[in-house]
């Protein structure tokens, strides 16, 4: 059959470890094929190339679905769209949900224009993310190991020293004194966590190593840096997280993905502000939120907005999202200019 009398074809692909459900359906809506195929995009390409030929393609964004979407573009050519997996699995919320149906709504949804699209991030943005959020991974396990050290001297009531808690001298009497002061079974327990402690402060900076030198040749990454209360975790966070701006139509589009907007909870007459949206990553979130903070307290700019507020009544974390609503809509569009390497440099 001539590729010009084959019907175009708009294919729903509800994704699974070992297989993948594919559905063909037609320009009507028509299905032409709904199977099971095993998880490789030749066995799709394959069983496509037997109907039609492909005009768009949707799959819902989980792990694993943008490698497979990434094979789908760059080897057989086709127009690949992620489906937001949030949005996409209230529309699935059927009494009969099976497999069949949900490749066929996926198809359906891109056919008629109405699919929840994400953005596909190249591969080299997709690393990016795996070693920023192995990094925070790292920070988040020594800040429950020094939690549980807190935790065991205040159940054994040692009373601690002035000085600052996790400095040098600080964990030097923690190894000396307070050990001393310890019950035997206790002391094993104190010893244990201050070993997986400093195996992590060591695991910390080697992973910090490794993003240096990973983002060392991104221009993108670099002129973050350069942007006032911007250090190489807060762009690292942002590369990964938000990785191309230009992809956003707005600054306010840009803030609302990075969850900093006001969410509005009005109904009827009332009219009412229910605090920040409930989207968006926490990790970028709560970087922005802690960079805010930073430029209120050494940014002559913010620190002038942050007391025109406060003057207002405003508490502290309503001013710390204000400050990171604005710097992100601003940032935006000093981020317009064309960054080139856009796949970057290779692990």
């Amino acid at each position: 059959m001539r590729h010009s009398t084959m019907p175009p074809l708009f294919v729903g692909i509800d994704y699974h470890k070992n297989q993948l459900q594919v559905c063909l359906l037609d320009r009507q809506g028509r299905v032409l094929a709904n199977r099971s195929v095993a998880n490789d995009w030749c066995e799709v390409a394959a069983l496509a190339r037997r109907v039609g030929h492909v005009n768009r393609v949707a799959i819902e964004a989980c792990p694993g679905a943008s490698d497979l979407a990434e094979q789908l573009t760059e080897l057989a050519g086709w127009h690949v769209e992620l489906a937001h997996a949030g949005y996409v699995a209230k529309l699935k919320g059927s009494p009969d949900k099976t497999d069949w149906g949900d490749a066929r709504l996926l198809g359906d949804l891109t056919r008629v224009g109405y699919l929840p699209k994400v953005w596909l991030a190249p591969r080299w943005v997709r690393q990016l993310r795996g070693l920023v959020r192995y990094r925070q991974q790292q920070v988040n396990a020594s800040r429950n190991e020094k939690l549980r050290i807190g935790a065991l001297l205040r159940e054994l009531r040692i009373q601690q020293p002035l000085f600052r808690r996790w400095t040098k001298g600080w964990l030097a009497w923690l190894e000396s004194e307070a050990v001393q002061q310890m019950p035997q079974a206790s002391q094993w327990i104190l010893r244990r966590h201050l070993r997986k402690l400093r195996w992590l402060d060591q695991e910390i900076k080697q992973v910090r190593k490794q993003l240096q030198a990973y983002t060392r040749d991104d221009e993108l990454t670099q002129r973050l840096q350069c942007e006032s209360g911007i250090g190489e975790v807060t762009s690292w966070v942002l590369r990964a997280e938000v990785g191309q701006f230009d992809r956003f139509n707005s600054g306010q589009s840009l803030s609302r993905f990075c969850g900093l907007t006001p969410r509005n909870a009005s109904s009827g007459s009332r009219q009412a502000d229910g605090g920040l949206i409930k989207a968006g990553n926490g990790l970028l979130r709560a970087t922005l939120i802690e960079m805010a903070h930073r430029l209120a307290r050494h940014d002559q700019r913010w620190r002038a907005f942050k007391m025109r507020l406060k003057a207002r009544g405003k508490a502290g974390s309503v001013i710390a999202a204000a400050i990171a609503n604005r710097y992100m809509r601003g940032l935006y569009h000093r981020m317009q200019m064309p960054v080139l390497d856009l796949d970057g440099p290779a692990l």
